[in-house]
């Protein structure tokens, strides 16, 4: 299998935050946070994440909350006004719609999608940042499965789906992945515009769009690393994922991924 994933060293030894040559071109930053029933996250977000870049810019993209998130995103745009800060409001559902709308509104040379939920640090973003402007791969996603994480934060049939869907993707794209739905992932826009374009592209069963961000990917030949996160515990809210239901979509979108990897290529 050929290994076109790397692997970065923990904080300590990676170097993220000493010695890095800041004479490198700084980027302007779209930082898209899907946001659903997130209401006590959202000044949180704002308030921990590094500056870094040219420029950033925040992309809320709220997904019919009950819990008033919609108000308090607006509440923190007059309570910052040194920062930017957009909202929208989807006309459909699911993180990969939110993604896609946030996108189409956004200006920045590079993209971070960010999980609203807090269960991964808005500090670690600088690092995802860092690594796309040294150069060291295309796409850069968080894994939650190399570092110890905080007790009770995944349960464990959700920790034995999320590694048995690493070996299947890493298998099927013939990289090595130890996480597929890991909360923030990175990459230059005209590489996200380059995915979209892609025939298949936008796979219709995959609400998350992590699986379909990796296949397109793939096809563009992108390097992929992984960086490792620390995951905690949600300390607000419930979570948005549906175990039951989601494990059966899942199922089918890993399906629909080997008809588009291993079988389209050949009829």
């Amino acid at each position: 299998m050929q290994n076109l994933t790397k692997r970065t060293k923990p904080d300590s030894e990676a170097g993220f935050t000493k010695n890095r040559d800041w004479k490198r071109p700084e980027y302007r930053v779209s930082i898209i946070i899907p946001c659903k029933n997130e209401k006590n996250n959202i000044e949180t977000i704002i308030k921990r994440t590094p500056s870094f870049g040219a420029s950033q810019e925040f992309i809320f993209v709220e997904g019919h909350s009950t819990d008033g998130t919609g108000a308090e995103i607006n509440r923190v745009i007059r309570a910052y006004p040194d920062k930017t800060i957009k909202l929208f409001t989807q006309t459909n559902t699911g993180k990969n719609d939110a993604v896609y709308l946030g996108l189409a509104h956004s200006i920045g040379d590079i993209v971070i999608i960010f999980d609203s939920d807090l269960t991964i640090m808005p500090e670690d973003m600088i690092k995802f940042y860092a690594a796309l402007q040294e150069g060291q791969a295309g796409l850069i996603c968080g894994s939650r499965l190399i570092l110890p994480m905080e007790k009770g934060a995944m349960p464990v049939l959700n920790l034995i789906g999320n590694k048995l869907s690493a070996l299947y993707l890493s298998w099927l794209l013939g990289i090595r992945l130890t996480d597929v739905l890991g909360g923030i992932k990175a990459l230059f826009r005209k590489d996200y515009n380059a995915i979209c374009v892609q025939p298949d592209s936008r796979e219709p069963l995959d609400p998350w769009g992590d699986i379909d961000l990796l296949l397109g990917a793939s096809a563009l030949k992108l390097k992929v690393l992984e960086i490792p996160i620390y995951y905690k515990c949600r300390e607000y809210g419930i979570s948005q994922i549906r175990r039951f239901q989601d494990s059966i979509l899942i199922l089918a979108v890993f399906m629909r991924a080997f008809w588009r990897v291993k079988v389209k290529k050949w009829l």
